[in-house]
């Protein structure tokens, strides 16, 4: 289905739902090509009973189908967020610390419980 990755490393890693929307992951195809490096997803789609999810008040980013996390560094950690701009993603969270960095990206429009365009910090 698609060029650079697999329904199984876009399932839901609690239930095994695939649920990735097909604009964004065309976004998210369009800057694997552009890039020219591998993308190792981190996590995809997230049901409404995931753990992280069951966490927050309302379902995130990722129970939407509209996020992925990349792991990623340096050069092209930086590489991938300019990239990531340019392609009209608007929520961009970045850990860049410790063992298990990796950029998480979204396509999601303002909403008063989650404001875009916005950036942040794990």
């Amino acid at each position: 289905m698609y060029k650079y990755f697999s329904m199984d490393e876009l399932k839901c890693q609690h239930c095994g739902e695939q649920g990735m929307d097909e604009e964004f992951m065309t976004k998210v195809e369009a800057l694997r090509h552009e890039l020219k490096f591998p993308f190792t997803v981190t996590s995809a789609y997230r049901c409404k009973d995931h753990i992280i999810e069951r966490k927050k008040k309302t379902p995130g980013a990722h129970a939407s189908g509209h996020a992925i996390d990349i792991a990623v560094t340096g050069n092209q950690a930086h590489r991938l967020l300019e990239a990531a701009l340019s392609m009209g993603m608007t929520g961009i969270g970045v850990n860049q610390k410790g063992a298990n960095r990796f950029i998480h990206l979204d396509d999601l429009e303002w909403d008063e419980n989650r404001p875009r365009p916005w950036v942040w910090s794990y």
